[in-house]
């Protein structure tokens, strides 16, 4: 199991949260699992940037955004060199820490 520590969000999880996921996993379902809900619109197709996380720490743990992903970071709010589309970034053997940026793309939030 991979450590993934969740930094403080006011809209998602304002205490920050720690807990275990599966490696091979993506950090969006690892997340969801943990009752952190984050924004996901496209379902976790990779075709909006909803679910748009900064990897602070571990980052060179994941395996390297491909073509459309990079597209669609392109379009979301915040962008850092350490940003993925949470749906898309696969939990490998190395601990995480993550945020979830304060702001997204998404003119109409959907409570999933």
């Amino acid at each position: 199991m991979t450590r993934i520590v969740v930094l403080p969000n006011d809209d998602f999880c304002p205490e920050g949260a720690a807990f275990e996921a599966e490696p091979g996993t993506s950090i969006c379902d690892a997340l969801l699992a943990s009752d952190i809900p984050i924004e996901h619109a496209c379902e976790m197709s990779c075709a909006c940037t909803t679910c748009h996380v900064i990897v602070r720490e571990g980052f060179d743990s994941l395996e390297e955004a491909d073509e459309l992903e990079e597209d669609f970071l392109d379009k979301a709010w915040g962008l850092e060199p350490e940003s993925r589309l949470s749906c898309q970034a696969i939990v490998a053997d190395e601990p995480l820490v993550v945020e979830i940026p304060r702001y997204t793309i998404n003119h109409a939030r959907e409570h999933h």
